[in-house]
């Protein structure tokens, strides 16, 4: 697979490599190789050296590297090679501590541009993308490219164990730069790697630890209440075993209440706080999840403040401001209504959705069901009235207008004319 050529560079594979020899000071050496015809020594020689260009004017830096990658990419085996280059543009470029960053990061993607769009080679020179960005804190700078993650893979035909590896890199960047979303994204992401039908795999040490990493990410986020998604996978629901306690309490955020957690507290005490998990955090978000499931579990569409106060554990006064909460966490729409002492409902979600929610949906379905056929009755019953009225209103009409009609045949000229008429003409034979 022939590589790009790059336009600013001309000259032969020997010139060029006794160039970049003689900038590394190391021409002669370089020499007998190139005159033996051994090139590959040639480049092996200059690539081992080639850590001092971290140290060149920086003027000369880009030009310098980008004669060495267009060197190695003439290699017969290239991937011998990139390691090195990469490693050292992960080591501060000293004579530009201001613009270090920006050469290195320049001279890495220069790398990754030129290589084949479907040269595996990409995929190791991306994670040393990611681990140079991880390693100046610039996530930032990383997650435009994320995107192509997934068609990248496809190309470079990058096995699961790769991608495993390169996810969870994304994942401890996003991590360190404070982007949880991110980093529990990409965790999920490779926990999806997994072979389920491998129980090795899933019950492996890496696995078990990354699987643990993401409960405690999810448990503890302020922002997440769906746990679907990372109970589905294999390798959480092996913690059952691996890590009972911490699989018992995912089971509590995931469908059960805070009379349950506080249970499981007094259960495990000391547990939390050994765990270094957040107490007040996670008693907070039970609070929210479990305001979802009085929700959810309402038919009436109701929830008196009693009962919110019993299922959350607080004092009456605290109900409007845990119904703000709710509503802003996206768990639940609706509005107090201060005179009934309820909360009426608009919209819920439903934290799990199994049996015993289709039952509910079922029992839902069918008294909106009854509800619909009330008023379809109703409807009907107006419709017919109102019809009925039509009729006797238009049956009223004819009869006035045939009442008005009898009315004209005796009126004027009629029998019953009784107005008061003009002189008569006398009557005279010539009339008749």
């Amino acid at each position: 697979m022939a590589s790009p050529q790059l336009i600013f560079v001309d000259g032969t594979f020997a010139e060029l490599a006794q160039e970049m020899a003689d900038y590394l000071q190391i021409g002669d050496q370089v020499k007998a190789a190139l005159d033996k015809d051994q090139r590959e020594d040639a480049l092996q020689a200059i690539v081992k050296a080639s850590s001092q260009l971290n140290s060149v004017p920086e003027r000369e830096f880009t030009a310098a590297y980008n004669l060495l990658i267009h060197l190695v990419l003439q290699a017969k085996e290239p991937k011998k090679y990139l390691p090195a280059i990469c490693g050292n543009l992960l080591n501060p470029i000293t004579s530009s501590p201001a613009h270090g960053f920006t050469l290195a990061s320049g001279a890495l993607s220069t790398i990754f541009n030129l290589l084949e769009i479907k040269n595996p080679l990409r995929y190791n020179v991306f994670m040393q993308i990611v681990r140079f960005l991880r390693k100046n804190n610039q996530f930032d700078l990383l997650k435009p490219r994320l995107k192509n993650l997934d068609v990248w893979f496809e190309e470079w035909e990058t096995d699961e164990e790769d991608q495993l590896k390169l996810l969870v890199e994304v994942s401890d960047a996003a991590h360190e730069a404070g982007d949880e979303p991110e980093a529990y994204h990409y965790l999920v992401k490779a926990l999806q790697t997994l072979d389920s039908d491998d129980q090795d795999e899933l019950t492996s040490e890496e696995a078990q630890k990354l699987s643990l990493r993401a409960v405690r990410s999810a448990i503890s986020s302020p922002t997440r209440f769906d746990f679907q998604d990372l109970r589905a996978l294999p390798s959480v629901q092996a913690l059952g075993d691996s890590h009972p306690i911490y699989s018992q309490l995912f089971d509590i955020f995931t469908e059960q209440d805070l009379e349950d957690y506080n249970e499981f507290r007094e259960e495990h005490e000391g547990w939390i706080e050994k765990e270094k998990l957040d107490h007040e955090r996670l008693q907070r978000k039970m609070r929210l999840l479990t305001f979802a499931s009085l929700a959810a579990s309402t038919p009436n569409r109701e929830i008196s403040y009693d009962n919110i106060v019993k299922a959350l554990q607080i004092q009456p006064d605290e109900v409007e401001l845990w119904a703000i909460d709710v509503i802003r966490a996206g768990l639940i729409e609706g509005r107090l209504s201060q005179s009934k002492k309820v909360f009426l409902l608009h919209r819920t979600t439903y934290r799990v959705f199994g049996d015993k929610q289709w039952r509910e949906l079922g029992t839902r379905i069918d008294q909106y069901k009854t509800v619909v056929d009330q008023l379809t009755s109703v409807v009907r019953k107006a419709q017919v009235e109102v019809v009925a009225q039509r009729d006797r209103d238009q049956a009223e009409m004819e009869r006035k207008l045939a009442n008005v009609g009898m009315g004209g045949m005796g009126g004027i000229g009629g029998p019953n004319d009784n107005r008061r008429r003009g002189p008569m003409k006398p009557r005279n034979e010539e009339d008749d």
